[in-house]
């Protein structure tokens, strides 16, 4: 009996390890016997490894090249870790740029510095509302500095819970607790999105891929609107230019950004389980609230002899009919300076500021921006008594 267990033990080649008693370590630590050896095929690993390196460098250098076909180029990505770099920096008498992607695409910081003596920290975010970071900073006792704050109405008085809400809140959430790890990873990363064109989350992950494939929606479903894609660069300091194709006459870009801005301006219809007047009211009492939160954020900044001007940037078009329609200026912007006893500054009130053509409706092009900047730098000035 017991030769025939031997015997079948090395026909199956069974480690001797199976048939004895464990051991106490083994006992103690659970787990495969420690002696256990996986063995190793015999194969030419190393041919094998170099095919499957030459197959990796040519599908990535293939698909950078169709990225860049394109049209698309290496820059960095905007998110959060990027933004608490530049969050990081403030000092107590910074200026300070918040908002929406306008004062992003908008604002040359060249420009800036050249006209304030200072040069700004550009913390605004795309598709964003202003009052997390506005909070933030005012809830910050050592910051007693300038703060340039655009204003778009749409985001502006976004709701909790909202997409520009939650991008907002990210942003400062990640600020407050980044962790090493994150903080090590952005630096890394950044080389190379300065450096390969295909590092597009948004646009050219699989999942953004995935979402773009033209699929009819079901009948009735209720689907967000699309972002628009990718059409700006950004350097380290957070300054956002438009991509030049963007910007040129006629540009097919532009006209499909157009289309885009309608839709995600437009506010969703009222939940049918609600009544029209309550939803109405709670709209109403929301947009008070929001109006509040932000008069305390700035007058806790003016007690501490802070300064806060709000700028409307440049918007036309029927991206502009649109927002005049859904929020006319004497139910936002007045309103605002009135509670706040700000200063602000609408760029449609002076014809130097007016003459600006929005590509695709929304923002300036990277030259415009220059030439925007400088003749904004004046109004600045006298706005914030420098």
């Amino acid at each position: 009996m017991r030769s025939s267990i031997s015997n079948f033990k090395e026909r199956l080649r069974l480690p001797r390890l199976f048939f004895r008693k464990p051991s106490r370590e083994e006992e103690i630590h659970g787990g495969p016997p420690l002696e256990f050896e996986r063995p190793i095929p015999t194969a030419p690993w190393r041919g094998i490894a170099i095919v499957i390196t030459i197959i990796v460098i040519v599908a990535t250098t293939a698909w950078e090249l169709y990225c860049l076909s394109l049209g698309y180029a290496p820059t960095l990505n905007d998110n959060e870790d990027l933004w608490t770099m530049r969050r990081r920096i403030v000092e107590p008498e910074s200026i300070v740029i918040i908002g929406d992607s306008r004062a992003w695409f908008d604002v040359d910081l060249d420009a800036f510095q050249k006209g304030l003596y200072k040069r700004p920290i550009q913390l605004a975010m795309a598709d964003s509302t202003v009052l997390p970071a506005l909070a933030d900073l005012a809830d910050d006792k050592k910051f007693h500095g300038t703060i340039i704050c655009s204003v778009v109405p749409h985001l502006f008085f976004a709701p909790p819970g909202s997409p520009p809400m939650d991008r907002a809140e990210r942003g400062e959430k990640r600020y407050r607790n980044q962790t090493p790890a994150q903080r090590l990873s952005e630096y890394l990363a950044m080389p190379l999105e300065e450096h390969v064109a295909f590092l597009k989350p948004d646009d050219l992950s699989f999942e953004a891929l995935l979402n773009a494939l033209p699929i009819p929606n079901r009948r009735g479903a209720l689907v967000p609107p699309r972002f628009p894609p990718y059409f700006q660069t950004e350097d380290r300091e957070r300054r956002a230019r438009m991509w030049e194709k963007c910007a040129e006459p006629g540009s097919p870009l532009a006209k499909k950004i157009q289309q885009i801005w309608l839709p995600l301006f437009t506010p969703p219809p009222p939940p049918s389980y609600v009544p029209k007047d309550v939803f109405f009211a709670g709209m109403k009492k929301g947009i008070e609230k929001r109006f509040a939160d932000v008069a305390a954020a700035v007058e806790k900044i003016r007690r501490r002899g802070g300064k806060i001007v709000f700028v409307r940037f440049p918007h036309t078009g029927g991206l502009k009919e649109l927002e005049d329609r859904l929020m006319p200026r004497a139910q936002s912007w007045d309103p605002i300076l009135k509670m706040t006893n700000a200063p602000g500054i609408y760029y449609s009130d002076f014809p130097e500021l007016s003459g600006f053509n929005c590509p695709e409706w929304s923002h300036l092009s990277a030259g415009d921006s220059v030439e925007f900047s400088k003749r904004l730098v004046p109004h600045l000035r006298a706005a914030l008594q420098l």
